[in-house]
């Protein structure tokens, strides 16, 4: 998914077009894809498009079983029942099957004895190592953006981070808003791949992507209720520095910024593990206790 957004695009205009993003393409009812399921079944009779088919099914189950992991609509540690999966999402057992053996490659869920398959719950050895991947790859694309980002591109980034800031700055970990939360994370997940681009190394944004640690990043700050608690000027502040036409300074920038919050993440599972529940989004702070953390930051 790209969102393309110009120098012009003021914030308001932003906001809005992300929440009519998610009613449109995100958040998608699975009911209306499925309701051409009976024709699809009527009027194919060969082996190979029932093939396509299924296939076609089992990627409509992966998208949704996978934006409801990473918007926090399914939690880190459910368990997910097939029987239950299937049944929501109106479609046999086989394409749920191969959806959830696809999500388990990817380590967003697992399978247990005993527990069948879950969320997959990270150890802080999984997040440290994730910070250290992520780090590695985005500090040496950041190094490159430097170098290689003309003026045109500087002022796209420019806007694109005040977007994402002024973002964050109106969202809050509540319930109700996940869905707009979600969206926020998918537009900083973005923001970060055109750095990436920036790079101008094509095997360098494979691997970030191949690494998946932005959206091990996202599972993460969604978990943890995260998002809301960012200094305000915090992407601002990261692409003064890769536009500044020093490599070193943009390295700097960026390994702050991908540690910054880790300890806090770290923090709320260990809390959670303590007291015996899974690290999922509860105990979410108030929108009052958000906008005093953020006058307190500034």
């Amino acid at each position: 998914m790209h969102i393309g957004v110009g120098p012009s695009a003021n914030g308001e205009f932003l906001i809005e077009a992300i929440r009519s993003l998610i009613r449109a393409r995100i958040f998608a009812p699975a009911q209306e894809p499925m309701s051409q399921l009976p024709e699809l079944r009527q009027t194919t009779h060969t082996s190979s498009r029932l093939n396509a088919g299924r296939k076609s099914l089992s990627n409509l189950a992966y998208e949704k079983i996978r934006n409801e992991i990473l918007s926090g609509e399914l939690s880190i540690g459910d368990v997910l029942s097939r029987r239950s999966l299937a049944a929501r999402l109106n479609m046999s057992f086989l394409p749920v099957t191969e959806a959830l053996k696809r999500l388990e490659t990817e380590e967003l869920v697992e399978s247990r004895p005993r527990i069948g398959t879950r969320v997959r719950i990270p150890s802080e050895q999984d997040i440290r190592d994730n910070t250290v991947i992520r780090e590695a790859l985005e500090s040496q694309a950041a190094r490159l953006c430097a170098q290689y980002i003309t003026a045109e591109e500087k002022e796209r980034l420019r806007a694109s981070a005040r977007h994402l800031d002024e973002l964050n700055r109106v969202s809050t970990p509540e319930p109700e808003d996940s869905r707009f939360m979600f969206s926020v994370h998918i537009y900083h997940m973005e923001f970060h791949l055109r750095i990436a681009e920036l790079a101008r190394c094509p095997g360098l944004r494979r691997a970030v992507e191949k690494e998946q640690v932005l959206v091990f990043n996202l599972l993460y700050d969604t978990a943890a209720a995260q998002l809301g608690a960012q200094p305000e000027e915090f992407h601002s502040t990261l692409a003064k520095a890769l536009c500044s036409g020093d490599p070193l300074v943009a390295d700097t920038a960026m390994r702050a910024h991908v540690r910054y919050g880790l300890n806090q993440v770290l923090e709320r599972l260990s809390n959670d593990v303590n007291n015996g529940n899974n690290w999922r989004l509860k105990g979410l702070k108030s929108k009052d206790s958000v906008i005093k953390e953020v006058d307190t930051a500034t």
